[in-house]
């Protein structure tokens, strides 16, 4: 399910959650989401100013992958953007992309978000669909904020840094004279 909230500056903001496509042509939509190793497509059409935005947890499914999870894979995200944007009047040919997230969340294990920043580049490759911009690697989440009739993308790295230690204040020990007061 996806939140909205409207904000001061009269903009949706409207939340895209792992395995969840959305499209816009409304100028006051904005796109969001927080990425790991995930990524984010953001594709944009320029002359019908339709965009959308994907957000998958993997690349391609394994060989026992039942059809109930698909959505969590590029290759069924971005066929899935792709044609909704077709079916609000993009072109093909016309599609502008960038790709966001790809993080190296945990060391010692598999590069999962590099192995899924090389599929977007690659599928895009493959559909001739041009890459304009990435922010992806490294070791920090990111957010992306998307305005999709406009073509607008800004993303904002997360800090990869363990918050800090703040060390507790002392208490102050109240010194005993060995007197005791009743009231």
């Amino acid at each position: 399910m996806m939140a909205s909230a409207a904000r001061a500056d009269g903009l949706r903001r409207l939340n895209i959650y792992q395995g969840e496509t959305r499209i816009s042509d409304e100028a006051d939509v904005v796109l969001t989401t927080v990425l790991g190793s995930c990524i984010a497509a953001c594709l944009y059409d320029p002359v019908v100013k339709v965009g959308g935005i994907n957000h998958f947890l993997l690349a391609e499914p394994g060989r026992d992958t039942d059809a109930a999870s698909m959505q969590r894979y590029g290759v069924y995200a971005m066929e899935v953007l792709i044609n909704a944007m077709l079916s609000r009047g993009a072109t093909r040919n016309a599609l502008k992309a960038r790709i966001y997230g790809g993080a190296s969340m945990r060391d010692g294990y598999r590069d999962i978000g590099g192995a899924n920043a090389a599929f977007a580049r690659r599928f895009l490759a493959d559909e001739r669909i041009a890459l304009v911009g990435e922010d992806v690697g490294g070791v920090g989440a990111r957010r992306v904020e998307f305005r999709p009739a406009l073509g607008l993308a800004r993303c904002r790295t997360i800090s990869a840094a363990a918050p800090p230690i703040v060390a507790p204040k002392p208490v102050p020990v109240a010194s005993s004279t060995g007197d005791v007061e009743f009231f």
